[in-house]
């Protein structure tokens, strides 16, 4: 089975992917390629997108990675695109 690494705030978990477990891909910026579980997140929730903590990239040990959805992503299926990094929870897109 395929195992893709899991965004989980420390570093990522490896998961197979299974049915019922809701997985976005998230593209670009630190976190490029690892997946974001939305399961059970409401639709306000996952429009809105989500301020990620990551070690990784320009602001290492705390910095805060922003990812959303397209804006033409009506389902809900699709990556989260990056859109700016910052260096605290202060982050504002």
């Amino acid at each position: 089975m395929d195992a893709r690494q899991v965004y989980d705030g420390w570093g990522g978990e490896r998961c197979e992917l299974v049915p019922g477990r809701v997985l976005v891909d998230l593209a670009g910026g630190p976190l490029d390629g690892r997946l974001l579980d939305v399961s059970g997140w409401r639709a306000e929730g996952r429009a809105e997108g989500s301020l990620l903590v990551t070690d990784l990239g320009l602001y290492g040990p705390g910095g805060r990675a922003f990812y959303t959805p397209a804006e033409t992503d009506l389902q809900g299926d699709r990556p989260f695109r990056w859109r700016l990094s910052g260096p605290c929870a202060r982050v504002r897109a």
